[in-house]
């Protein structure tokens, strides 16, 4: 099985330009022919382009060049050579393509519209045959362009997964627990901090034609945006989702100061996360004791923003997941309308016309991921 991946940094080379041919015409009784040699081939390009079934960049990590194929010689008797091969690189939706040594941005197929592909880097051009070289003073030239040299550069790939609500919350918090049970995902989960360690997806379905994908990333922790605990590696994962869910332990001693640290950290990190909106969970409050410290959370929540919805659930007993249920999806129903009267932000995913009012654009337009396939990593399934 391969692992998770978000970062990778390769070479890419496109391909050089084959050279043009001298030659001449030689037939019998025809012992002066005129020059007849062909053009090189183009090289070959390197395009990045979208596969919708896949999920990491673990492929690309692994293979750290890409070349395209050069470009053939030109030969006798006005023979082309052949154009070379392009290096066609798959990537996932969310991909950003960066400079590696100044990590300036050259293309970022999260916000593109329309394409899902791009042409990085041309092939060289081939070079000339020598028939291009004949004139009137010069019958018989022996003059050839060689092919033009391809390109090459270092290039760092940056992968943010597509959501549309993204998980938020302390390690042990019951976020993977969350997702096991509003959708098909199957992450790890087990009784200590940390057990997630990469992002998770699931789909929640809202009914046969429509769905909505959620974000498990790993739990944050005091400092996160500073490099702490797992830091914030996989912060970015939720920096284009639609709206946020915070998860708030209320069996945990910390549980009355969990919102804010949680609301600091990614304040820290991105101002642009606070902008979205959000809805709180207080979770475990089948633990004695833990029903009044969620009533607690709420009237301090509701105290500072009225409009944040926070609800009392028990993600093990089921209390109160479908009211949860419900407000999530509406929650990112009203997030997709605000964006598409807008014109469509640059962090969420836009809803197709065809779509019903929670319908997810991206799971829309995915191909069909076989789940025997070892090639594709699918993240929300355990290994």
């Amino acid at each position: 099985m391969i692992g998770f991946a978000d970062e990778a940094l390769i070479e890419v080379r496109s391909g050089n330009g084959g050279n043009g041919c001298v030659a001449f015409r030689r037939e019998k009784y025809i012992p002066h022919g005129g020059p007849n040699g062909g053009d090189g081939g183009k090289g070959g390009d390197v395009i990045f382009t979208v596969k919708r079934n896949l999920r990491t960049l673990a492929n690309i990590r692994h293979k750290h060049c890409f070349k395209a194929r050069n470009g053939g010689d030109g030969q006798g008797w006005n023979r082309y050579g052949a154009d070379g091969e392009d290096c066609v690189i798959p990537v996932p939706p969310g991909t950003t393509i960066l400079e590696a040594e100044t990590e300036e941005i050259i293309y970022d197929f999260s916000t593109a519209k329309g394409d899902e592909s791009f042409t990085f880097l041309k092939g060289g051009n081939g070079g000339w045959g020598n028939v291009h070289f004949k004139s009137s003073t010069n019958q018989a030239p022996k003059q050839a362009n060689p092919g033009q040299k391809g390109e090459t550069r270092f290039l760092k790939l940056e992968l943010s997964i597509m959501a549309d609500a993204g998980l938020v919350g302390f390690p042990n918090a019951g976020k993977s627990s969350l997702l096991t049970f509003f959708t098909n995902a199957r992450p790890k989960i087990a009784p200590y901090p940390f057990t997630t360690i990469i992002p998770n997806l699931g789909v929640l379905r809202v009914d046969d034609e429509s769905d909505i994908i959620i974000a498990d990333i790993p739990g944050i922790i005091e400092g996160a945006s500073e490099g702490l605990g797992l830091g914030d590696t996989f912060l970015k994962h939720i920096t284009r989702t639609a709206c946020l869910i915070f998860m708030i332990d209320c069996s945990d001693e910390n549980y009355l100061t969990a919102y804010d640290t949680l609301c600091n950290e990614l304040r820290n990190y991105s101002d642009n996360l606070m902008e979205k909106p959000r809805i709180v969970l207080c979770n475990k409050i089948d633990v004695e004791g833990a029903f009044e410290r969620a009533v607690e959370v709420q009237e301090k929540i509701k105290a500072s923003e009225p409009d944040t919805v926070v609800i009392p659930v028990s993600v093990h007993t089921g209390r109160g997941m479908k009211d949860a249920q419900h407000q999530i999806m509406e929650l990112v129903s009203k997030q997709e309308k605000r964006d598409s009267s807008a014109g469509g932000a640059a962090n969420t995913v836009e809803p197709s016309e065809s779509q019903n009012q929670f319908g997810s654009a991206f799971m829309k337009d995915r191909a069909y991921i076989d789940d025997d396939d070892d090639n594709v990593q699918y993240p929300g399934s355990e290994q």
